[in-house]
């Protein structure tokens, strides 16, 4: 992430780091990247992706028309490091570059509808108008996360894996009764204070570990499944029902069957497409090959900062922000 590596040995980033970064750009004078905001906007017009640029920044910025935001909400300087820090600090990542008196509304968690007014959000669902839910890159540290797999696809185990909290989660919990204990499956439940089945109850598994298998759930909780990202950077393949919901992985331009394999949202015929791929392995490598090249076009670090930059200048533009405000 970024310019620094914050990974754990268990593969996932390390917070630590991430806060360390966060609070050295609180502490930064602003006025060096404001000072840079106009060349770093004005260089898309020069770039010879500029159309892919465009489309990604419309994709997640879907205002086409002047709507305005509430005359209370916050200013960019009004926002702090409280609360839910993450949300914060990836927001004012990109923020700080801007007039602080421009207003912004950020609505941190796991949102699943879709907001009366424009608002920064990580997550929006996929079924409707979604225009208001504006999404940036949030809670990175915990999301985007990728990996790079030493394990052949023909070497890992044939069966799928699941480990995740399902106390809370609907969908979870069906899966976990319909499969656990299938021959299939290695399923495990991470949840504490639960009243499901004990037997279901495990200690959680590094990303290395759940490596060693051709297949791994990525089972949506309350918004987007968090493992997906990863996943897809692997040799192993995802296994999920259509999204719901999308963030910054623009999960409703995935390609079932192309990026991960889609099974019904009953979970119905898993068994069926684990013995389908099981037995044509160069179907399921060439989608693993395709889920690596989608998770590609997330790497670039200058790209996806001038594509953030972006997303926020056209909804300062879009609520009308600098009518009121010097850019």
């Amino acid at each position: 992430m970024d310019k620094l590596s914050y990974k754990l040995k268990s593969g996932k980033n390390s917070k630590f780091l991430y806060y360390l970064a966060g609070y050295a750009r609180l502490l930064a004078p602003k006025i060096f990247v404001q000072a840079r905001l106009k060349s770093t906007l004005g260089s898309l017009d020069a770039r010879e992706d500029r159309e892919y640029i465009t489309e990604r920044v419309d994709y997640y910025n879907r205002l086409m028309e002047k709507s305005a935001i509430p005359e209370n909400a916050p200013m960019l300087r009004d926002y702090g490091p409280t609360g839910q820090k993450v949300y914060f600090f990836d927001m004012f990542q990109y923020a700080r570059w801007f007039p602080q008196s421009l207003r912004l509304e950020l609505l941190p968690g796991d949102i699943t509808y879709v907001p009366r007014h424009p608002s920064i959000v990580k997550s929006r669902p996929l079924h409707t108008d979604n225009a208001n839910s504006v999404i940036m890159k949030l809670d990175k540290v915990r999301h985007f996360i990728f990996v790079k797999d030493p394990i052949r696809f023909s070497d890992k185990k044939d069966m799928v894996i699941f480990r995740g909290k399902v106390k809370g989660k609907e969908s979870r919990r069906r899966f976990m009764e319909l499969y656990f204990g299938n021959a299939m499956c290695d399923l495990g439940d991470v949840s504490r204070d639960t009243t499901d089945p004990e037997e279901w109850q495990t200690e959680k598994k590094s990303i290395r570990d759940h490596l060693e298998y051709k297949f791994i759930m990525a089972l949506e909780g309350n918004d987007v499944a968090s493992n997906l990202k990863w996943v897809m950077s692997s040799n192993s393949v995802a296994v999920m029902p259509r999204p719901t919901c999308e963030t910054w992985f623009m999960e409703g331009k995935l390609i079932p069957d192309y990026h991960y394999i889609e099974i019904r949202p009953d979970f119905s015929d898993l068994e069926e497409r684990l013995r389908y791929y099981i037995a044509h392995p160069e179907e399921a490598e060439r989608i693993a090959r395709n889920a690596n090249e989608y998770v590609a076009q997330f790497k670039d670090r200058k790209r996806e900062r001038l594509i953030s930059l972006l997303v926020l200048d056209k909804y300062f533009r879009m609520t009308g922000g600098y009518g009121n405000a010097a850019r």
